[in-house]
C-alpha cells in the first residue's frame, strides 16, 4: 500500500509540474461545458421565413401574425414573387416560404376550406421536421381560432370543447440545456480520462523511464494501480466542478442522489481508464496513442444517445451500442439527475459498467509486460 501511495504521490507531482497540463485538466473542460451547452441544441428560435401572400386579405394577414407573434419564426422577407423568394433560400437566406394563394379568404368563407403552400429547406433533414412540426402546430391554432369564431358554441362538436393541459414530467420547461448538460458532464470526464491515462505510460516510454521502473521490485499491479488512481481522482473533481457550474449557472435539476451519481461515476471512470491504460499498452508513442483515443472516442460519442436517441439508430447499430460505455454513463446521468432514479431503476446499466470495469482492467493488465 505504501509503494502505492509513492507512486500515486509521484504522479500529482508530475502532473501539477506541467505547467501545459494544469490548463488542459481543469480549465478547457470547464470552457467547453459553457459553450457546447449553449451551441449543442436542436432547438430552433430563429426560423427565417419568407411570406408571400398574394390574397392580401383579413384572413391571410391574421394567419401570417400568428407566424410573426411565434417566438420560433421570424419574418425576414416579404414578396410577391415566387421566384424571388425561392431565390433568397438557394442563397440560404431563408428557412421557409409561406405562399398564400389568391382567394384564400373567399375560399375558407365559401367552401370552409383553404390552401396554402409551405416550402421547407431540408438540406438538414432534422431542422426541416422541426420547422415542419412548428409551422403545423401554428396552422392548426389558427384553424381552431377560426371554427371558434365561425361556429356558435351550440353547433360545436363536443371535442372543440376540451381543455387541454398538458403537464411535462422531469423537464416542465422543455429546456434543451436541461437534457444535454448531463451528457456533456459525461463526455468531458471521458475526454480527460481517456486522453491522460491513454498517453501516460507511452509517455514513459519516450522519455525512457519505463525501463527503469521495470528493473524495479514494483509489481505490476502496484504500478498500474498508483498510475490510474491520480486520473480518476482528477475526473472525479471534474465532475464535481461540472455539476456545481451547471447547479450555479444553467439551474440543471440534481433530483436524485448525489452519491449515486458518484458512485457510479467512480466505476465508469474505471471503465474508461482501463480503456485508455489498454491503448497505451499498444502504441509507442503519444501521438499513436491520442489518435487512437479519438478513433474511439468519436465513435462511442456519436453512438452514445448524447445528440441522437439510440432507439432511432439501426438494429445492429443497438446492438452494437451495448460495447459503448459511455451510452450506459449518460443514461445513468439523467436518469438519475433529472427523474431522481434510485439504484434499483439503474442497477442494469451499473452492472453493466461493473462487469465492463473488471473486463478492460484486467485485460490491460495483462497486456501490459513488465520486463525484468
Amino acid at each position: 500500500m505504501r509503494t502505492i501511495l509513492f507512486i500515486i504521490q509521484k504522479e500529482f507531482i508530475q502532473v501539477f509540474r506541467n505547467k501545459m497540463m494544469m490548463p488542459i485538466i481543469f480549465v478547457v473542460p470547464i470552457v467547453q461545458l459553457i459553450i457546447l451547452v449553449h451551441a449543442a441544441t436542436f432547438e430552433m428560435k430563429d426560423i427565417r421565413m419568407s411570406v408571400i401572400d398574394l390574397d392580401m386579405s383579413h384572413s391571410s394577414r391574421q394567419m401570417i401574425s400568428k407566424f410573426q407573434g411565434s417566438p420560433f419564426f421570424k419574418v425576414t422577407h416579404t414578396s410577391y414573387s415566387y421566384s424571388q423568394a425561392a431565390n433568397e433560400m438557394q442563397k440560404g437566406n431563408v428557412d421557409v416560404i409561406l405562399q398564400v394563394p389568391r382567394g384564400f379568404e373567399k375560399n375558407l368563407v365559401k367552401e370552409n376550406k383553404s390552401k396554402i403552400q409551405l416550402v421547407i429547406n431540408s438540406i438538414n433533414g432534422a431542422s426541416a421536421g422541426l420547422i415542419s412540426a412548428y409551422s403545423l402546430m401554428i396552422l392548426m391554432d389558427y384553424n381552431r381560432e377560426l371554427i371558434v369564431e365561425w361556429m356558435s358554441p351550440a353547433s360545436m362538436p363536443a371535442a372543440m370543447n376540451i381543455n387541454v393541459s398538458p403537464l411535462y414530467w422531469y423537464n416542465p420547461e422543455l429546456n434543451y440545456k436541461t437534457y444535454m448538460l448531463p451528457g456533456i458532464l459525461v463526455l468531458l470526464v471521458t475526454i480527460i480520462s481517456l486522453l491522460l491515462s491513454g498517453m501516460n505510460i507511452v509517455r514513459e516510454k519516450e522519455i525512457g523511464t519505463i525501463e527503469q521502473i521495470n528493473v524495479t521490485p514494483i509489481r505490476k499491479i502496484q504500478f498500474i494501480t498508483g498510475k490510474l488512481m491520480p486520473f480518476w481522482i482528477i475526473a472525479l473533481f471534474e465532475l464535481t466542478f461540472g455539476l456545481t457550474i451547471g447547479k450555479l449557472f444553467f439551474h440543471i435539476p440534481i433530483i436524485g442522489s448525489l452519491w449515486l451519481i458518484f458512485f457510479s461515476a467512480g466505476i465508469y471512470i474505471f471503465v474508461i481508464l482501463g480503456f485508455g491504460l489498454l491503448i497505451s499498452t499498444l502504441t509507442n508513442t503519444q501521438q499513436q496513442s491520442m489518435l487512437v483515443s479519438f478513433f474511439f472516442m468519436v465513435i462511442f460519442i456519436l453512438m452514445s444517445g448524447l445528440f441522437t436517441s439510440i432507439e432511432s439508430m439501426p438494429g445492429w447499430a443497438q446492438q452494437l451500442d451495448r460495447l459503448n460505455p459511455i451510452a450506459y454513463f449518460i443514461r445513468i446521468m439523467r436518469m438519475v439527475m433529472l427523474k431522481g432514479s434510485s439504484f434499483r431503476d439503474i442497477r442494469e446499466s451499473l452492472f453493466s459498467l461493473v462487469v465492463y470495469a473488471f473486463g478492460i482492467i484486467s485485460i490491460a493488465i495483462w497486456r501490459y509486460r513488465k520486463v525484468t
